[in-house]
């Protein structure tokens, strides 16, 4: 009947809802990566904010919904693959790994060297790190970092030796294995969804400059003062 119908197709939704911003974040992940190979920087960029949005989202929507990663799950069944193999993690590492190393501009063996070390510092964070302490992180999420270099790539105009400075940096905190909150903007405190509702305004309607400023203060603030700041209490 059409009420059955109706229902079956809602309840598709809310069990698809949360795999659909992660595919949103795949995809932006790949249209980043193809934007860098033809040199176009400030695409690259754009498309990483957004991608730090959508992966900043789906969590919250899943528990919102009360629906697990299906998807995910097929893809990593218990038995088979580490529980980071799952369909957000397969995003995260395309997007914020594989497309923001080409910020890099690797042209030599060092700068290669780098962006190999920077994806692989992405890889083992996403692997590797968890706290197995409830509402921690270990080591910096790489969402902000690829949103702190994407918004100093597009601040210094893409000055190379900044971003390489930065991007060392970004891995010392991936794998140093300290402390971060969950970043659960979205279901906290007032001022936080403020934060992220700013973010969505200053990436799809703002200039680059106010959005990659924004985006850098943000993902800085988080990275410097991540529990005074961040947490849930906080």
């Amino acid at each position: 009947s059409q009420r059955t119908d109706r229902a079956r197709m809602l309840e598709f939704i809310r069990k698809n809802a949360a795999n659909g911003l992660s595919v949103a974040n795949l995809v932006a992940g790949l249209s980043s990566v193809l934007c860098s190979l033809n040199r176009q920087y400030h695409h690259s960029c754009w498309l990483l904010l957004v991608g730090f949005l959508l992966d900043l989202a789906d969590g919250a929507v899943a528990r919102w919904l009360d629906a697990c990663s299906a998807l995910g799950d097929r893809l990593a069944p218990a038995r088979s693959l580490p529980a980071g193999a799952k369909l957000d993690d397969f995003a995260d590492f395309t997007t914020f790994g594989l497309a923001t190393a080409l910020l890099l501009q690797p042209q030599g063996v060092l700068d290669g060297l780098l962006a190999i070390a920077y994806v692989m510092a992405v890889f083992t964070r996403l692997c590797f790190f968890s706290s197995g302490i409830p509402f921690t992180y270990r080591g910096l999420p790489c969402p902000y970092a690829s949103s702190l270099l994407a918004g100093t790539f597009l601040l210094t105009r893409g000055d190379v030796t900044l971003l390489c400075v930065a991007a060392v940096v970004m891995i010392v905190f991936m794998v140093d294995r300290g402390s971060y909150p969950h970043d659960k903007v979205l279901e906290s405190q007032l001022w936080k969804k403020v934060v992220y509702a700013g973010g969505v305004a200053a990436v799809l309607f703002s200039p680059a400059a106010v959005a990659s400023a924004y985006c850098l203060a943000w993902s800085t603030s988080y990275i410097v003062f991540p529990f005074a700041m961040w947490s849930s209490e906080a």
